[in-house]
């Protein structure tokens, strides 16, 4: 880990606070003078690192980078918080995270690994449908396991994904999203999330080896860029720039909530997923 990414880490983890510029040179093994290169660095990506000649940093309230460190200190935060043992990758843009995920499970990656980007160049629903992924939303896929998973028919398992995503942004805005059977979110008729689930499995036994569940969130994005024949149909969880919880918060809280579910029956995966269920 070079010197920004361990600035960043503990800018990240200090988040209520200022951290005095000497204290995370000596915490970090690093010179002040590294210190302040690794914070330069940080502020040309794009994040906002509040500083006071009394105080020291503070990495800013306004920061919405998607981070490996900002998703694990939210996991950190959460209250009966499931374990987390995986790997976070994160990407600028990919054509679709379930592939990546995908290649991924093959090559032997562990359970629990997550990948995400900030925007998808071929982002796909079921059936191969498209599904446009611009900046502004959040796109992830995670491998689980089929031993950790309360079942392993694809409906129960995108069923669990889509309380999952459900509960999160409840619990973290009060937003009460609702299912379309059987893999899409709505909030006030517009859909503002899509879930894909895919497995790989062995030929000659027919053994589910491993499961990858894909989620792609209109988290503060422009629906008024979006292609013409998905701006009546297509919503999004808040307005550009109207935020009122960032998108490590909801990652964190989604890669809980989904690890926490997995241990649950099937029988009350799927009582949760009914009871969210849109009424048409």
């Amino acid at each position: 880990m070079g010197s920004k990414d361990r600035v960043l880490e503990l800018l990240e983890l200090n988040k209520e606070e200022y951290i005095s510029g000497e204290l995370m040179a000596d915490k970090l093994g690093l010179s002040r003078n590294a210190v302040w290169k690794a914070i330069k660095e940080l502020r040309k990506q794009g994040y906002v690192i509040e500083a006071s000649s009394k105080k020291g940093y503070h990495l800013g309230t306004s920061n919405d980078i998607i981070s490996e460190f900002g998703i694990l200190s939210e996991l950190s935060k959460l209250s009966g918080s499931a374990e987390f043992s995986g790997k976070i990758y994160i990407h600028e843009s990919v054509d679709s995270t379930n592939r990546l995920a995908k290649e991924l499970a093959i090559a032997g990656a562990p359970d629990k690994t997550v990948i995400i980007a900030r925007n998808q160049t071929l982002g796909k629903g079921r059936r191969d449908h498209q599904f446009f992924s611009p900046e502004g939303g959040v796109y992830m896929s995670i491998i689980l396991s089929p031993d950790m998973l309360p079942a392993v028919e694809p409906d129960v398992v995108t069923a669990l994904a889509g309380v999952a995503v459900c509960d999160s942004i409840f619990s973290l805005c009060g937003i009460n999203p609702r299912i379309k059977p059987v893999n899409d979110l709505f909030v006030d008729d517009k859909k503002i999330c899509g879930i894909l689930t895919e497995s790989g499995t062995e030929y000659d036994t027919g053994t589910v080896q491993w499961i990858v569940i894909g989620i792609g969130i209109n988290f503060d994005s422009d629906i008024s860029k979006f292609p013409k024949e998905l701006k009546n149909i297509a919503g999004s969880v808040f307005k550009p720039g109207k935020a009122a919880i960032t998108k490590n918060e909801l990652i964190a809280a989604i890669i809980n909530n989904i690890i926490s579910l997995s241990h649950s029956g099937k029988k009350e995966v799927l009582k949760a997923y009914n009871d969210r269920l849109l009424l048409l």
